[in-house]
């Protein structure tokens, strides 16, 4: 009789069954001890008159060997032999929310190993490898994390995307057959989806069952939903390895990406309270304040002068900046963006005393220094492209496609990843920068190091940079770039601070990208910035009332050029930046809320705090209003039998309206929790583009 190993957590359950086969018989709503048993038989399969004779139930390996139809788990061979592996649970044991597993097959000479964790939040984290056993050489294909999904999952939301518009919804049904995404850039691109998910029928934001998966990983991977003709139904990742990519060697291991999955019974944001919840719970995860931001690109581009900036710090000064950040140009020739990459040295023609002064000044004024880099790339026009060619991730006897003027330097090469560390480091030594931008402008093309593909060692390259500089730079912080939303993921969220959530800073675009870019990852580590009016990106132009109030949602910031500011927009923007101040902490650790409005053409959402004394939320007017008089605001989540104070913010100046009387509540009434959920308050007449923010505090 199989053994059943119980992981539990607040409104979570996985139940593993273990015998000489490993199989998932429960992953979701919370079961009592007193329920496993009627699980365990609950779980057990007919065998239909067309399949094989005794009932085939899906092991955690999908191994075809046990009558498995569907995609595998492990998939591999040895020149064509071991290609169906049969494993056979060798050892297991359970304790402090974990359990691990591991099983053999001997004729193939492979083993496996898992461990699931299931973390106070209720996440689940699956962590494998794999090992050559065997005497001669094992090519792997794929070793997926696969997770069973219940009869009445029945929609898939996912995400795609461009450069500009990031993470943009895509829900449809989840048919018979195997629907999968794929990513080939060599990172997490544009388009990709941090997480996936599986959801019941009609589920919101606020209501129905959802299942989520994600990888922990910032290369190459594929994300799946399998559903059978039998009946059965389950979603996994995988690392996309390229042919060749992992050749296990005789006492080799392989150790897959982690996958994470979060289970909800209160729609979207209930899964999304779970991812954020555990990760602001890492050890790592950034703890003081998020300092308002200003980065210089959009304000100056590549016309770096000493004259140029010094203004543009007293003007950050003046508003309540506290993070000035240097953007592209400051290098070795870096005039325009064809050349310069890879030769990290400040560039002496037009600094010629160096970063000192300029970040003397930003110091001296109470902001921290920051600097922008893009060290896995390097433009053909470079001293150390002409310098070492043989650097460049590339085939055999081509060079990839130019793009953005830039090649890929094979950080898998220890010359080359030694030169990007030591003049990065030289760089953080010489100037009192605590903080650094990495940009990634490019994906992968050809990206082959020694003749043999490298996208997993690239991948680990980056990781290991990283980690070794803010090893070596206490209290360094790393945003991650790349062209804006890309590579965005679980596995670079452990090896950077924060992430640059789109290069358009048009805070309509903004609305939907932050939206769902939040699923997954917490406000905290997204940079918002309120950039300038028309956007760079678009043409469009905001008023700076709805830019501010856009912005607030995230790691706020701006990239403006403030000494083109009027004395009046400066005001309003020193007003938005001590709001963001006394607001910071609250926005930065209470449960982000998603309310889905009747009104397509409007957004509701913001942050309760999780002892719902506070709650902030955004009404956004994105288009038209379908009616004349806009659908009534709920506010759930709140205490139900508390009375909240309710009252209109508008930290930069006031959204522009269509009414003659603005609703009573705007000056400020009292209401019960159970009311703002239930009934609701009628929004002000605004007009398209506009915002207002709503706050509520318990009396």
């Amino acid at each position: 009789m199989a053994e059943t190993i119980h992981l539990r957590a607040p409104g979570v359950s996985l139940v593993l069954l273990v015998d000489d086969r490993l199989r998932i018989a429960h992953w979701g709503a919370e079961l009592g001890d007193d329920d496993l048993e009627a699980v365990v038989a609950l779980a057990a399969e007919g065998a239909p008159q067309t399949g094989i004779d005794e009932p085939a139930e899906i092991t955690f390996w999908r191994e075809a060997a046990r009558g498995h139809l569907g995609r595998p788990a492990v998939a591999g061979s040895r020149a064509g032999l071991g290609f169906s592996p049969l494993f056979t649970v060798s050892h297991h044991e359970a304790a402090d929310g974990s359990a691990h597993i591991e099983a053999v097959d001997a004729e193939a000479e492979l083993a496996v190993r898992v461990r699931f964790t299931l973390s106070p939040e209720g996440v689940l984290r699956v962590e494998q490898s794999l090992s050559n056993t065997g005497s001669t050489p094992y090519e792997l294909i794929e070793l997926g994390t696969w997770l069973p999904l219940p009869d009445r999952t029945a929609e898939l939301l996912d995400f795609t995307g461009r450069w500009l518009r990031e993470r943009q919804p895509q829900r449809r049904r989840i048919d018979v057959g195997l629907s999968m995404r794929e990513l080939r850039e060599g990172r997490p691109g544009h388009e990709s989806s941090i997480v996936h998910l599986a959801m019941t029928a009609g589920a919101t934001f606020q209501t129905g069952s959802v299942w989520a998966i994600g990888h922990a990983w910032s290369g190459n991977g594929l994300a799946a939903v399998e559903r059978t003709a039998g009946g059965s139904t389950a979603f996994g990742v995988a690392e996309l390895l390229l042919p060749g990519e992992v050749r296990l060697a005789p006492g080799d291991t392989y150790d897959a990406p982690a996958a994470v999955a979060v289970y909800s019974t209160e729609g979207i944001d209930g899964a999304s309270d779970r991812f954020h919840r555990w990760l602001r719970a890492r050890p790592s995860h950034p703890s003081t304040p998020r300092p308002l931001t200003l980065n210089v690109w959009e304000a100056v581009y590549f016309d770096h002068s000493i004259e140029r900036l010094l203004p543009l710090v007293d003007a950050a000064a003046e508003i309540g900046v506290e993070r000035f950040v240097l953007d592209d140009g400051w290098f070795l020739g870096r005039r325009d963006d064809t050349a310069g990459l890879g030769d990290w040295e400040v560039d002496p023609e037009v600094w010629p005393d160096g970063l000192h002064e300029l970040s003397a000044r930003v110091v001296g004024s109470g902001m921290q220094f920051g600097l922008w880099f893009e060290g896995e790339m390097v433009n053909p026009r470079s001293r150390v492209a002409a310098e070492h060619p043989d650097w460049l991730l590339r085939v055999p006897g081509r060079l990839p496609p130019e793009m953005r003027s830039q090649q890929v330097l094979d950080l898998v090469n220890e010359d080359a990843w030694a030169h990007v560390h030591g003049q990065v480091d030289a760089i953080l030594r010489a100037y009192p920068i605590s903080y650094i931008k990495w940009d990634h402008n490019r994906f992968l093309v050809d990206p082959g190091h020694a003749g043999l593909p490298a996208v997993r060692a690239q991948t680990l390259a980056i990781y290991r940079l990283f980690d070794s500089l803010r090893a070596d730079h206490p209290g360094l912080e790393i945003e991650s770039c790349a062209s804006g939303g890309g590579r965005i993921d679980l596995g670079m969220v452990e090896h950077a601070d924060r992430f640059w959530t789109s290069d358009s800073n048009d805070a309509l675009e903004r609305q939907s990208i932050q939206r769902y870019t939040a699923i997954a990852i917490p406000p905290e580590l997204l940079g918002t910035h309120i950039g300038p009016a028309p956007a760079h990106s678009t043409g469009r132009a905001h008023t700076l009332s709805f830019r501010a109030i856009t912005a607030l949602f995230g790691h706020a910031g701006l990239e403006w050029d403030l000494t083109e500011t009027t004395a009046e927009e400066r005001e309003r923007l020193s007003a938005w930046a001590a709001y963001y101040k006394r607001n910071r902490e609250l926005l930065h650790s209470g449960r982000v809320l998603r309310v889905d409005s009747p009104d397509p053409a409007a957004h509701v959402h913001g942050v309760v705090a999780h002892d719902r004394a506070r709650a902030i939320v955004a009404y956004v007017q994105l288009g038209t209003a379908a009616a004349v008089i806009p659908p009534r605001v709920l506010i759930p989540s709140l205490d139900p039998d508390a009375r909240y104070r309710v009252s209109i913010a508008e930290p930069a100046g006031g959204a522009t309206r269509l009414e003659k009387v603005a609703p009573l509540w705007t000056e400020g009434v009292v209401a019960t929790g159970r009311a703002l959920g239930e009934f609701g308050l009628r929004p002000p007449i605004l007009h398209p583009e506009s915002a207002i923010l709503i706050e509520l505090e318990r009396m």
